[in-house]
């Protein structure tokens, strides 16, 4: 089936919200109704937010590990599957051990869109000579956040917990359907087709300086992601109100995406980064100094309006330093991503308990992506030597 290009986004962008929005972060809205209906105590509670966490991390790894791309596109279609499993079986068990497993498969499931997809896409665009640009495809991820957060909030009044995740896995298999069909097959090795332009591969120190920016920018978000709504909680305007905070994130995420690919058209996409990294920074700092509903939601606005941005630009960025295999240096850039996603909420706990706010994981998570910033820099520099 020959397709067009506004299908294999579409695919792309329904695998995102299949397996990032809804598999994946369902569970932030679902978390308090759970602990309320399901007797799920906080410590289960964030046992099995880590342990999605994880099973993320092992995708990632797999996925690196794969060169062969029709591999690849298997595990894509078997992440999809996954995605509606774990996402209906949640509602089907009050087992702790059972929610752990379904929770890591989730966390697994979640590479297909977030890797796997974006370097098939990325590699196709590469075949057809367009522009390798994913910002139409990782806007998935913000629409799945809006999505899970929304049909949440609709449903929390009428339904009971199990069967929340029972219309969230229905919902996904709606967005199964197109991401399964649309998602083009890779070509076959050594046809015309299957030819992209030769690359150079980046040097060592390249891969260092990417592998710790992001690593600064994944420390940077899980901190803000962590403690978003429970700062807003805090304020007198925004009690009860907390997971409305989560979908304005959602909302400035939906079209940043693709505004970012813009952006750095016209600056360049290592200075578009770095103007996402400052502006992330910003969005940290205000959560931490300034106190009100205001400073709450602009900080919400450029926490959503820049962290899918970084997602989008860095892979893209290692995507194009390897067009005949773009999801395998995805991986690995998600590695270091996903490494601090479990090693920074530990840390801001550790904070928290001493100092009794989060200011200092929040300050701690801004002294670190201005190393990011420097970092992303020289990884300019050394691209145009």
């Amino acid at each position: 089936m020959k397709l067009e290009r506004w299908q294999v986004i579409a695919a792309g962008i329904c695998s995102l919200i299949l397996t990032v929005g809804l598999a994946r972060f369902s569970y932030t809205p679902l978390l308090p109704i759970m602990r309320d209906q399901a007797g799920l105590s906080a410590f289960d509670g964030g046992w099995l937010a880590t342990v999605n966490y994880i099973g993320y991390i092992s995708g990632a790894l797999l996925a690196s590990t794969l060169s062969n791309l029709d591999y690849k596109y298997l595990l894509y279609r078997f992440g999809l599957i996954v995605a509606v499993i774990s996402t209906i079986g949640m509602g089907l068990t009050t087992d702790v051990n059972l929610w752990v497993f379904l929770r890591f498969i989730s966390g697994v499931s979640s590479t297909a869109g977030m890797l796997i997809a974006s370097g098939l896409i990325m590699n196709w665009l590469a075949r057809q000579n367009l522009k390798t640009e994913l910002g139409l495809h990782f806007a998935g991820a913000g629409m799945g956040l809006v999505l899970s957060g929304l049909a949440v909030m609709a449903m929390v009044d009428h339904l009971a917990w199990d069967q929340q995740w029972w219309v969230l896995g229905v919902v996904g298999i709606l967005f199964f359907v197109p991401a399964w069909i649309w998602m083009p097959k890779p070509a076959k090795a050594g046809s015309a087709e299957a030819q992209v332009a030769d690359v150079a591969p980046p040097s060592a120190k390249w891969m260092r300086l990417m592998l710790g920016a992001y690593f600064c920018a994944g420390f940077g978000y899980v901190i803000s992601a962590t403690f978003i709504v429970a700062i807003a909680e805090t304020l007198p305007e925004l009690q009860g109100k907390g997971p409305w905070v989560w979908v304005v994130v959602g909302l400035a995420a939906m079209p940043s995406t693709f505004i970012w690919d813009r952006v750095a058209r016209i600056t360049g996409v290592f200075e578009a980064l770095v103007l996402a990294y400052v502006l992330q920074i910003i969005s940290i700092l205000m959560a931490g100094f300034i106190d009100g509903y205001w400073a709450n939601m602009v900080s919400a606005v450029l926490f959503g309006g820049t962290f899918a941005g970084i997602v989008n630009l860095t892979l893209s960025i290692a995507g194009r330093q390897f067009p005949a295999n773009p999801s395998k240096a995805m991986a690995r850039m998600t590695l270091s991503y996903g490494v601090s996603q479990i090693a920074a909420p530990a840390l801001a706990g550790v904070i928290a308990e001493r100092t009794g706010t989060y200011r200092g994981s929040l300050y701690l998570a801004a002294a670190l992506m201005v190393a990011g910033v420097f970092m992303v820099w020289q990884l300019k520099k050394q691209t145009e030597v």
